[in-house]
């Protein structure tokens, strides 16, 4: 498997960029074509009855407006692979999975790019969809960004001319717009149905849900993995900056092996005189890259049904853009279902491999060929509460969820009642790690608040918050803000995001000798660890004085087993942050402006005052804390 993953890398260099196999047959319009495929369905899910070896493969370009400002329309290159049985036939629906990755640094967990023959066309598509979904009666379309692979234009960091690069080919796939095969012939897609469904993970998923956000006639539903919501939440936190002229980094990373030489110096220009990150400024070009309420997007444009998968402990992503985007379609009324697992940037092909298929299958059934299996009539929440434990539910957070708050004590104890006088303070220090700063004992760089040990299990679900009245006098300065969990379990590690390859592979479709349907085993990567960062969160304070401020902390669903206890940290810029206080300068709390605000089901009486019974908290093992000292892509 290794020897045939370097080999794709290497045939990247000999793929034409314009030349496609002959399209033939797919040129002529079906004069009797039925609008759905005949299916045989198996246990009530579509089941393989078309042959995958024969299925026409193709190329076309889809035609845009310019989209990068240079005063041409762009050309955007879209794979596409269908039963041939059906061609004249039937019009079928598709999965579409739209992407920047292709060419540049491949996709899932092989990290697999697409293949071409000599002649142009397509002879392998990565990840299993294509082998798994055309034999069961659709269509897969895998689309290049604009900007990246074969296609025209540049690279927006989930701007206008990313989602639009991928909405034309919605439209199209709907009978509107046009596009071209290599010899300039106009092509239609007469062979769809117009229903498309979009899936994929991180930026692919990203793309997905700013199609979604425009309101695009066809799209039927999207699956968004591990995904952006809004470009801002990803990029900050509450003013903070995760990392200098991000926008303009990632878009020269994702255009790499482009075929297309193209200048994008002026699109990349412009992205860092506009990216606000001197102020962390939420502006107009962070407006332009929000989908939940956006200037160019929202989420009350959105008519797909949407079915959000997401990791608990994604760093790279972090929880707020599913949180977020899930209460804002749940506002609007939008049909959704939603996974929470306890890894990190993970598919879930590659943790709950089974069960996600039979579920993603079922979906596209439902959703796209309008198959009536229940799927809809089902709790519409999944979430993993502690490693392999899952829960179910209709809503999310979990209904029985009520937020408590907890006031510190002068003492250092975290605790239910009536907040007290005084204060806490803490020496800024922005080169704190995050292991220090959770370590039990003295340390005065950071402010620690315990709760007692809990007597019973609690379930934390949703988004926590922090009120912080906070007083420093630096000219802008910056609050880190960290929940944790002190006491000894097995966990999903941090690292590899929790998830650990195996030796052994399964196959997931029908295969051709250039494109099998077989992936190596996926597991959790459990590990004992002493405690858990349950979320993170920042804040930056500008001008000197005293700042009433709510930290929004990353959103979880985890159960708190008898006998831990839970720790508030505060301190000056940690890991995933740029520092804007450098300076030794004092921070001081006010304890009666100070409260952790906690949604829980089950009892609060573990959180009174307690003694301290966490320990063995120095020397944390690696995987108890994520790395975030290493560059993370929205892969």
């Amino acid at each position: 498997m290794k020897a045939r993953i370097l080999a794709l890398a290497s045939s990247l260099a000999v793929a034409a960029p314009l030349a496609i196999g002959t399209l033939g047959e797919a040129h002529a319009a079906p004069t009797s074509a039925i609008d759905n495929p005949p299916v045989t369905l198996v246990g009530g899910m579509t089941s393989p009855r078309y042959d995958y070896t024969n299925a026409i493969r193709e190329t076309v370009w889809v035609d845009t407006p310019d989209l990068d400002g240079d005063g041409k329309a762009e050309r955007i290159a879209t794979d596409i692979i269908r039963p041939r049985e059906l061609d004249g036939t039937a019009r079928v629906p598709v999965i579409m999975d739209a992407s920047p990755y292709y060419l540049s640094l491949g996709r899932g967990n092989e990290t697999e790019y697409k293949e071409y023959a000599p002649d142009g066309s397509p002879t392998k598509f990565p990840l299993y969809y294509d082998n798994y979904f055309v034999p069961r009666g659709y269509a897969f379309v895998a689309v290049d960004m604009a900007g990246t692979a074969r296609s025209t234009g540049c690279t927006d960091e989930g701007g206008r001319s990313d989602v639009e690069s991928a909405k034309a080919v919605v439209e199209w796939l709907n009978g509107k717009g046009s596009a071209h095969d290599s010899t300039g012939a106009i092509v239609q897609a007469t062979w769809s149905n117009g229903s498309t469904g979009m899936i994929g993970k991180s930026y692919d998923g990203t793309l997905a849900n700013g199609v979604a956000a425009t309101g695009v006639d066809g799209l039927k539903t999207i699956v968004p993995i591990s995904a952006i919501s809004s470009w801002y939440d990803y990029n900050r936190w509450q003013g903070a900056v995760k990392s200098r002229h991000y926008a303009s980094s990632l878009s020269r990373t994702i255009a790499q092996r482009r075929t297309i030489p193209t200048d994008c110096s002026s699109r990349l220009n412009y992205m860092d005189a506009n990216d606000a990150d001197a102020t962390g400024a939420y502006t107009d070009f962070w407006a332009e890259r929000d989908y939940r309420a956006g200037s160019l997007y929202d989420a009350s444009k959105v008519k797909a049904s949407v079915f959000i998968v997401h990791g608990l402990q994604d760093n790279n992503v972090k929880t707020m853009n599913a949180s977020k985007w899930w209460d804002d379609l749940g506002k609007q009324g939008v049909a959704r279902k939603m996974w929470l697992s306890r890894l990190g940037h993970v598919d879930p092909f590659d943790h709950d491999r089974q069960e996600w298929v039979t579920t993603l299958n079922r979906w596209f059934d439902h959703e796209l060929m309008g198959i009536d299996n229940g799927i809809d009539r089902e709790p519409a929440v999944r979430v993993e509460t502690a490693p392999n434990q899952w829960e179910t539910s209709k809503t999310w957070p979990t209904q029985s969820a009520r937020t408590m708050s907890l006031s510190p004590r002068a003492d250092g104890t975290l605790a239910l009642g009536t907040p007290e006088r005084g204060t806490a303070g803490y020496v800024n220090n922005s080169r704190l790690t995050e292991a220090n700063a959770v370590a039990l004992g003295a340390n005065p760089n950071r402010v620690q608040l315990l709760t007692g040990t809990t007597t019973q299990d609690v379930r934390i679900s949703g988004t926590p918050t922090v009120d912080l009245g906070v007083t420093h006098g630096a000219q802008a300065g910056q609050v880190s803000v960290m929940l944790v969990d002190y006491g000894a379990m097995d966990r999903v590690s941090a690292t590899g995001d929790g998830a650990l390859t195996l030796g052994t592979e399964t196959c997931w479709g029908a295969a051709t000798t250039a494109d099998d349907a077989c992936y190596k085993d996926v597991t959790r990567r459990l590990q004992s660890t002493q405690l858990q960062v349950l979320a993170r969160g920042w804040a930056r304070l500008d001008g000197p004085g005293q700042h009433d401020v709510t930290v929004e902390l990353a959103a979880n669903d985890l159960v708190v087993p008898a006998g831990h206890q839970l720790g508030l940290i505060v301190s000056g810029a940690s890991n995933g942050v740029i520092a804007v206080d450098t300076s030794p300068g004092m921070y001081t709390l006010d304890l009666r402006s100070t409260r952790l605000n906690l949604p829980v089901s089950g009892p609060m009486s573990g959180f009174a005052p307690g003694h301290l019974t966490a320990k063995d908290t120095d020397n944390l093992d690696r995987g108890t804390l994520p790395s975030l000292d290493e560059t993370l892509w929205p892969r």
